[in-house]
């Protein structure tokens, strides 16, 4: 895996990321630092962890797997990105996360992780080297963090429109990954 690939994958993946600390800071006045600080740690470490995870799960069964494992991560990839888009899209969704309480902030990091599960599953079953999995770990880290430092203070004057195309742009990004992968299995 390109570097830059590592930095698309983990842009896209960070794109959840984004929308929600834009959406969560519209009705915030000031952002304060330390709750950036916070709020972009706690979704970069949980991001991150949750992508090892899926990666080494994964590598513990791909000997199993191993016909499957690109057509599987193409699945998992297509979901993703298409439940990325739909979401997106989804004019009626009007979620609001709340990430003050430590809560709720670990509920909304979780449920923004759930892809980076399903992308760390699908890289380990598409043979990705260790080398390769700790690359996209550093870049998901790194993105996770400057995206919600990025969209925590932009969140009161962009508000959910520009969250919504982020989260549409991180779908077709995966699907993109996802038919990459597609066509190195054919």
């Amino acid at each position: 895996m390109r570097i830059l690939e590592a930095i698309l994958l983990a842009v896209s993946l960070c794109a959840d990321c984004f929308a929600v600390a834009l959406c969560a800071s519209v009705t915030v006045r000031k952002v304060k630092l330390r709750h950036i600080l916070r709020v972009g740690l706690v979704f970069a470490v949980v991001q991150t962890g949750f992508f090892l995870a899926g990666w080494g799960f994964a590598s513990l069964i791909a000997g199993n797997l191993q016909k499957a494992g690109d057509i599987i991560g193409f699945l998992l990839l297509l979901y993703v990105g298409g439940s990325m888009i739909k979401n997106g899209l989804d004019k009626e969704r009007r979620e609001r996360a709340n990430l003050d309480g430590v809560r709720n902030l670990l509920i909304a990091a979780v449920a923004d992780s759930i892809d980076a599960l399903a992308v760390g599953i699908s890289m380990s079953l598409a043979k990705a080297e260790a080398a390769e999995a700790l690359l996209v770990s550093a870049a998901i880290l790194v993105f996770t963090f400057v995206s919600v430092a990025i969209g925590m203070p932009l969140g009161s004057k962009i508000g959910e429109k520009f969250g919504k195309i982020a989260e549409v742009a991180g779908g077709i990004v995966l699907i993109l990954i996802g038919l990459n992968i597609l066509l190195d299995f054919v």
